[in-house]
């Protein structure tokens, strides 16, 4: 991957604070400080959820500051990362060597700019099981869906944020989907992002998190932010999905009448009633996802 020059960034290193929540890391936690020293990150905050093993000696030895979150979970040790930085922004990042140091420079190139730059993974069979890139697509298609983006990773574990962006920032769903409301909140409220980072298998062995229930929390949250944050894409498209069973009475309406010489006109009135409603639904849809896409591009020329 081609590098950035450190002197033409927008943001100097001194001005961001890397943020790493760990769970009994003791395996990778000490390659990860390593390489954000090597790449020049003089702030380095490591979040512990209570490790049993040693990760806040390795991490204490290192240099970083390291401090216990309050509560359990990812989004508890967010919330107590950005009550505590200083800096005028803050890279996530998690602590298994699965990301790259050397890509945070892609996110500061465009700092200035966005509230949030999302570091977009270069998914392959090496570096990512099937069924977390079929998962990962399935997911960010429907994100960028309800909230009229065009983002390539949504479940990124590293991105960059303002720190006054963050302190803003408020939760109320699950554990374990901290990411994709907080890239709601600044899709909505704010600008977004994304740049292609390199993404690396962790060291250490499997997730910690299991990959089911991991993915059934994505998409009951991401249903839940687009009602609560663009109700109106929600259920437009909701209704446009009656196209499938418009599509089914009609063919059926169709076949029996050129084949049994039968006309069911109720089933071709309610075939037809549904088709009109997902017609309306993707017209509403379609319409709501431009607004929200003018309404951004005022607030970026404003």
């Amino acid at each position: 991957m081609k590098m950035i020059n450190s002197a033409s960034l927008n943001v100097k290193k001194d001005d961001v604070t890397i943020v790493i929540p760990t769970l009994n890391e003791e395996k990778s936690i000490g390659a990860v400080l390593d390489e954000l020293k090597e790449c020049g990150y003089p702030r380095i905050l490591v979040v512990d959820g209570y490790s049993r093993d040693r990760t806040v000696e390795i991490a204490r030895s290192k240099g970083a500051m390291v401090v216990l979150q309050h509560g359990s979970g990812k989004r508890d040790a967010l919330e107590t990362a950005f009550k505590l930085v200083e800096t005028p922004y803050l890279v996530l990042m998690d602590g298994d060597m699965s990301y790259d140091a050397h890509d945070i420079e892609l996110l500061l190139a465009h700092a200035g700019e966005y509230d949030q730059v999302v570091g977009a993974r270069m998914m392959t069979p090496t570096n990512m099981t099937w069924l977390h890139r079929v998962g990962n697509r399935i997911i960010t298609m429907a994100f960028n869906i309800f909230f009229a983006t065009k983002l390539r990773d949504v479940c990124s574990g590293m991105y960059l944020i303002k720190t006054e962006r963050a302190k803003t920032l408020q939760f109320s769903t699950g554990k374990l989907t901290v990411e994709e409301e907080i890239l709601a909140q600044n899709s909505v409220e704010g600008s977004v992002t994304d740049v292609p980072i390199n993404y690396r298998p962790r060291m250490g062995g499997k997730s910690q998190t299991s990959t089911w229930r991991q993915g059934f929390a994505d998409i009951i949250t991401l249903f839940d932010l687009a009602r609560r944050y663009n109700a109106v894409a929600l259920f437009s498209a909701i209704s446009t999905l009656a196209i499938i069973p418009a599509t089914a009475i009609l063919l059926w309406v169709f076949y029996e009448a050129i084949f049994h010489h039968f006309l069911h006109e109720g089933y071709a009135l309610l075939g037809v009633m549904l088709l009109l409603i997902a017609g309306q639904g993707f017209t509403v849809a379609t319409l709501s996802l431009q607004l929200r896409r003018l309404e951004r591009r005022f607030s970026k020329r404003i």
